[in-house]
């Protein structure tokens, strides 16, 4: 643990001109104490750490020092790819080989080029999981991830509906959709996907299979979220809107349902508005969706749906009047 604290210390000093003790501290999650000896052990070992006194002063390598500790391991390189996601790094358990990968990039940059990682970090960053939904990662999230990067052959409990099943998995890839976490896996012969929250118990198996190369994981993942999103458009309802409602509909429903519905709906009345078919998940998600376009929507068919949208505009009628 120490010998790897001192090769990240060094390599912090080689990609910056000048560290304070509490900086080092920090970025190091040690005190300002523990600093001070790891600086008097490096140089004792020979590596040319000098200590500047003052308000102004800090830690620095002199003499154009350059360590050759710079070679990404697999795990590091990998996980750089990812070191736009922070938050998927953490939870997948790879934010230490990040953080040392990006170390080991930063100290073999050119000095000009040293402050390029911060510079980018605090320029873009992804927070993925949707608003106003608390955020807590699967508990076997780790152990998924692992069989993954390792292709290694996973025994699994998952729940269905009520029912907990057992599956030998081939896990090829995780996908973080909406900050909801999914496993693609191949399941005998075929590639499906699987929630990760719903796993309850991974064991890795001693053997490792064989990835198909012609597997793409983004490809993959597009074309099943493509027929997840129309499998559940299972009901249909007819509506006249405004022009208004036509341009608000993506934003209240499925979106590729309403631009499809929009673009085969028939020319304006003489009110200007068009009448469509659009499909939707259930009359009551379509309910909930469609009441948000308020006057600018009027549902046609199904004359269930029509019924509780003008009992609900009278009741809002009536409350304003």
């Amino acid at each position: 643990m120490r010998a790897a604290r001192l090769i990240k210390m060094v390599l912090l000093l080689q990609s910056r001109s000048t560290m304070t003790g509490a900086e080092l501290a920090r970025r190091l999650e040690v005190s300002e104490r523990t600093v001070a000896r790891d600086v008097l052990a490096l140089s004792e070992a020979g590596i040319p750490v000098y200590a500047d006194r003052g308000r102004t002063g800090g830690y620095r390598l002199i003499g154009g020092y350059r360590t050759r500790l710079t070679g990404l391991g697999r795990t590091e390189a990998e996980a750089l790819f990812l070191s736009g996601v922070p938050a998927a790094l953490r939870e997948m358990g790879l934010a230490d080989a990040a953080s040392a990968a990006r170390l080991k990039v930063s100290a073999a940059l050119l000095p000009e080029l040293g402050d390029a990682p911060d510079s980018a970090a605090q320029r873009f960053h992804l927070d993925a999981p949707g608003w106003w939904h608390p955020h807590t990662p699967p508990p076997l999230l780790p152990a998924l991830a692992d069989a993954v990067w390792d292709d290694r052959r996973i025994t699994v409990r998952y729940r269905r509906k009520d029912a907990e099943v057992e599956r030998e998995l081939e896990p090829y890839g995780l996908v973080l959709k909406a900050g909801v976490w999914y496993v693609a896996a191949r399941a005998g012969k075929d590639f499906r996907i699987y929630r990760a929250d719903r796993f309850t118990d991974v064991r890795p198996q001693e053997e490792r299979f064989r990835r198909a190369e012609s597997f793409d994981l983004a490809a993959f993942w597009e074309e099943r979220a493509a027929q997840f999103a129309r499998s559940i458009l299972r009901e249909t309802v007819v509506l006249r809107l405004t022009p208004e409602g036509a341009r608000r509909l993506p934003h209240a429903t499925d979106p590729a349902a309403a631009r499809e519905a929009v673009e085969q709906a028939g020319a304006p009345d003489g009110q200007g508005r068009i009448t469509l078919t659009l499909a939707v998940e259930s009359l009551e998600v379509a309910y909930e969706q469609l009441l948000a376009l308020g006057p600018e929507a009027e549902v046609v068919e199904p004359p269930e749906l029509r019924a509780q949208f003008a009992e609900a505009m009278s009741r809002a009628a009536t409350l304003y009047r």
